[in-house]
Parts: structure tokens; C-alpha cells; sequence
């Protein structure tokens, strides 16, 4: 199994709690093995906000099979 199917599967078992939040960043803890992510936004034309990700939202991650780089 690949290094990316292998992340996949971690993030599909685990759940997020949000943490902080600022236009930029979103950062969350797992439900489960308490490890901590930055999630870095890619669009700053679009910020982060609080309205959408409030502390202690929960959320799962997903990465998306198509359009990554071989």
C-alpha cells in the first residue's frame, strides 16, 4: 500500500476537532489519537472563518483519489 492510500485510510478512520482557525490556517485535533494538523488554505482569496469552522466543530478529512500528481 502506497504512502498516500496509507494516509487516506488514517484520515478516514479519525475524527477532527477544529482547534484555532484564522484566514489561513485551520488547525484541529484528532478525536482519537489526539494528533494535531494545520490544514493551510490554497485559495487566499477565499479565508478561513470562524462562521464556518467554529471552535470544537467536528469534521472528517478526505483526500480526493483524482487530480492528485503522479
Amino acid at each position: 500500500m502506497g504512502e498516500t492510500a496509507s494516509m487516506q485510510g488514517k484520515f478516514q478512520e479519525e475524527n477532527y476537532r477544529v482547534i484555532a482557525v484564522d484566514d489561513q490556517n485551520l488547525v484541529i485535533r484528532g478525536t482519537l489519537t489526539g494528533d494535531v494538523l494545520t490544514i493551510t488554505n490554497a485559495n487566499p482569496d477565499f479565508p478561513l472563518t470562524l462562521e464556518q469552522y467554529p471552535i470544537g466543530k467536528l469534521i472528517s478529512l478526505s483526500i480526493p483519489t483524482s487530480g492528485l500528481p503522479s
